[in-house]
């Protein structure tokens, strides 16, 4: 598979938005290791090589082991997520795949019992950004940074 283009030199205002976007989201106050299990989670979903190769790195980088980043697919399954992992994972499963029911209620009721109103109006955002530079990197065929050689 071969790269379409950089985007983010054809429009750099485009990337100037997302980066100011993401900004947001990095000053606003959500633990930095639930804000990389909810990146690298709607990445899988979307199935986004360049952004899980990039947030597995970061979440790692951040203290995050390599089992939970491994069961993460699983989560529902696996009882070494917290309430709140869970809640926010279950918030960013419905709203990155939106057409499949939008966010049911169970779900908001979830999110909401571990979040307060302000916590989960960003956590919505960080789901809102991580899906859009998903979508960038897919539609651009972005190629991951990895040590792997390349066939």
């Amino acid at each position: 598979m071969n790269p379409r283009l950089d985007p983010w030199k054809a429009a750099p205002g485009a990337y100037q938005g997302m980066a100011a976007l993401q900004a947001q989201v990095n000053a606003c106050g959500l633990e930095p290791s639930l804000m990389e299990l909810v990146k690298l989670r709607a990445s899988q979903i979307n199935g986004c090589a360049f952004c899980i190769a990039m947030h597995t790195r970061d979440a790692r980088a951040k203290g995050e082991t390599d089992e939970r980043m491994h069961l993460l697919g699983a989560w529902e399954e696996s009882p070494i997520f917290t309430e709140r992992e869970r809640a926010a994972l279950a918030f960013t499963e419905a709203l990155t795949l939106i057409t499949q029911g939008h966010v049911p209620d169970a779900v908001y009721a979830q999110a909401r019992a571990q979040f307060s109103e302000g916590e989960l109006s960003n956590l919505a955002l960080a789901i809102v950004a991580i899906n859009g530079w998903n979508r960038m990197s897919i539609a651009f065929r972005r190629l991951p940074d990895t040590d792997a050689p390349r066939l």
